[in-house]
């Protein structure tokens, strides 16, 4: 039995998912501790910011990770056990969250990185309107090749034959127009196009922002979005990082490794749903779990032990 712990990514936010979890002993503390570091109120915009508010990427990014983070102390609380033994991994801005949930970086260094990150991403997506819309179905060759003529980039590849597609609202717009041959487009809510060119500003401010970093190697397997491998060390995962602002994600090579590495359960932290969701179709056979609210903490903390239950034997 092995258990993966994954991290959603932008566009996995709602208006108002923070608000149950206030209710959670010490978790409106954590989030207000967060705030502090990325110098917004996190627990405002969690609960009473409506949709647009929320999409801008400079606050999406720190919500979402702040979101992960308070929800892995609830689950987990003091438990590392369960966290060494499992595989982590995250979707875009949830690596970062991932890399702190698995011990590559502090959670002071992932706020600080995230807050940067969303920062350096919504200024250099300000540049040019662009935008990301998934393409669901279709020939992932004939998909490709559709989008290279559009001068779209396939930026992330989420297996279970749906492929991203990321660049200005005109190619967008093209792209919806003409869609590939039995495929169908569905516009995200993201405010640029991220894993691509057009986000090469950011990377030069990670990489000065990296310098000041204090980066750990992982304690869990954590996964990489370049290749589904899992880091090699903790700088490593940091150069990775920064990297991957303006490169594809491979998620479909994330749940291949999971797939390679024998997971027998998935859980989603908030806002969570996306990446089950993908799970279902890329991994079937595998059992999930979307940890949505407060309400579903006692039966995630079951099949959190049930997919460890065997490892903790043989150890």
């Amino acid at each position: 039995m092995v258990l993966a712990i994954v991290c959603p990514g932008q566009g996995s936010q709602v208006p108002g998912f923070l608000q149950p979890w206030l209710e959670v002993p010490g978790v409106r503390e954590h989030l207000e501790a967060l705030s502090d570091v990325v110098g917004r109120d996190l627990i405002q915009l969690g609960t009473e910011a409506d949709e647009e508010t929320i999409k801008d990427t400079a606050v999406a990014q720190p919500l979402i990770v702040a979101a992960g983070l308070a929800a892995a102390r609830a689950l987990f609380g003091g438990d590392s056990d369960i966290v060494k033994s499992a595989i982590v991994a995250g979707h875009s801005v949830g690596e970062i969250t991932a890399s702190a949930i698995a011990g590559a970086l502090s959670e002071a260094d992932a706020v600080t990185f995230v807050r940067e990150r969303a920062n350096a991403m919504a200024a250099a997506a300000a540049v040019t309107p662009t935008g990301m819309s998934a393409v669901l179905g279709g020939d992932d060759a004939e998909v490709r090749a559709h989008l290279e003529s559009l001068g779209l980039t396939p930026a992330n590849a989420n297996g279970g034959g749906q492929l991203v597609a990321a660049g200005t609202l005109e190619q967008l717009a093209r792209l919806t127009e003409e869609p590939p041959a039995r495929a169908r487009v569905i516009p995200l809510k993201v405010a640029g196009a991220f894993h691509t060119s057009h986000m090469q500003p950011a990377v030069s401010v990670l990489e000065e922002l990296s310098k000041s970093l204090s980066p750990a190697d992982p304690a869990a397997t954590l996964l990489s979005n370049f290749n589904g491998k899992a880091v090699a060390g903790g700088a490593a995962n940091l150069e990775s990082l920064v990297a991957q602002v303006s490169r594809p994600v491979r998620w479909d090579s994330c749940m291949n490794t999971m797939l390679e590495q024998g997971v027998t359960g998935i859980i989603e932290l908030p806002p969570a749903g996306t990446l089950v969701g993908l799970a279902k179709r890329g991994m079937k056979g595998v059992a999930s779990m979307a940890l949505k609210s407060p309400e579903d903490l006692e039966a995630a903390e079951a099949f959190a032990a049930e997919h460890t239950a065997h490892q903790e034997k043989e150890a």
